[in-house]
């Protein structure tokens, strides 16, 4: 018998593929037309074990854009050959894979039921950081892991923040303000009637289209109203995203909202820092403060150039550790995809601006006056 080899599938495997989806799973399998969009160029790898011409597993690893994030989306292995070693195999040489595309993280959910991968995952030095009810169809639960591919890399454990995922397409302003206030105090409130309310309290009432999106002066303001103290970091007088609106009403009303905003500010005393903020500040805040809403542009992430706001709660010498209020289906993501990402501190510092003008800012989110932090 030749030893297994492991390599990339290829548009004739395809039947293959689909038998080993009806041997090995009930229920959420993947479709003909799944795997031949896993077939073609994209953040993903599609590899096959095969012994004698014969394809008896398969690994799916999906990677998010512009970040050091992957996730084994799916691994199957024929039943008839289990016991022989290969499912370590092929888990193996994910690793691998997610190493040479330079993650830190490998993550994956499995059915709590699932004993004998769970017990394998440990094995090979996986931890599990989240629990996920009515996961799969069956409504199941799933159990989230992840293997440090870098031991310097910050792990996901229980001391996380709370993930809130954003439920409209122009809240994620209020999403991560929320998961930082949650944080420092876990009295705050993480719910959609909060994420609403803070949206209210911080939109611009216009952005580029459709509903408004929040300032980062409004955002600071919604959270000084909370008893939480606040810091602006901002590399502009201006009023922000002016440049992306073309109406000259809309940007009139966009104005009269800033000004609005600047009054209020005004009677809280709350420090607001302009510079540049180049590369070496941006370090420096992110060394600084541990608690930051972040603007960045979403074009290294999904190739969309659309103001977004995310929530930091880590940092070292490498890596960002966002929290992304926005899961998006189109791309097989979850929240596992979204939560506690890292990013490298340069990638990220060149993904954290926007519009012509290049806006940058930053919100730092401190304790309450007079009170400590509670987060656990």
């Amino acid at each position: 018998m030749s030893d297994p080899i492991i390599r990339n599938a290829t548009s004739s495997d395809i039947d293959a593929l689909l038998e080993l989806e009806q041997q090995c799973f009930a229920g959420d399998r993947l479709s003909r037309r799944s795997f031949k969009r896993f077939l073609k160029p994209g953040p993903h790898q599609l590899a096959v074990l095969v012994d004698n011409d014969a394809i008896l597993a398969y690994s799916l690893l999906l990677f998010r854009s512009g970040t050091s994030l992957a996730r084994l989306y799916s691994i199957a292995l024929a039943p008839q050959c289990r016991g022989r070693g290969l499912a370590a195999l092929l888990l193996d040489d994910a690793h691998n894979r997610a190493r040479q595309a330079n993650c830190v993280f490998l993550r994956l959910e499995v059915r709590e039921d699932n004993a004998p991968a769970i017990a394998l995952y440990r094995k090979k030095g996986y931890a599990c950081f989240d629990t996920v009810d009515n996961y799969y169809e069956d409504g199941s639960k799933a159990l989230r892991f992840e293997k440090r591919l870098n031991l310097a890399a910050h792990s996901s454990d229980q001391k996380m923040p709370n993930y809130y995922a954003q439920t409209t397409d122009f809240s994620c302003g209020p999403a991560a303000l929320m998961m930082a206030m949650h944080s420092l105090d876990k009295s705050a409130p993480i719910n959609r009637s909060e994420e609403l309310q803070l949206w209210r309290e911080a939109t611009t009432i216009f952005m580029t289209a459709g509903h408004g999106g929040c300032s980062p002066h409004g955002l600071a303001l919604a959270a000084l109203r909370r008893q939480f103290a606040v810091t602006l970091y901002i590399n502009t007088a201006d009023t922000p995203f002016i440049d992306s609106v073309r109406s000259d009403e809309k940007r009139s009303v966009i104005e009269l909202v800033h000004q609005q905003f600047l009054t209020q500010l005004s009677e809280y005393n709350m420090p607001v820092e302009i510079s540049p903020l180049g590369q070496k500040q941006f370090r420096e805040i992110l060394e600084q403060q541990e608690h930051l809403v972040a603007l960045i542009s979403t074009w290294a992430l999904n190739r969309n150039k659309a103001p977004h706001w995310v929530y930091i709660n880590k940092s070292d010498q490498n890596y960002v550790y966002v929290n992304d209020p926005d899961t998006d289906d189109t791309l097989w993501q979850t929240e596992a995809d979204c939560r506690h990402v890292p990013v490298s501190i340069d990638a990220f510092i060149a993904m954290a601006s926007f519009g012509r003008r290049r806006l940058r800012c930053l919100l730092a989110i401190h304790p309450k006056p007079g009170g400590t932090s509670n987060a656990q």
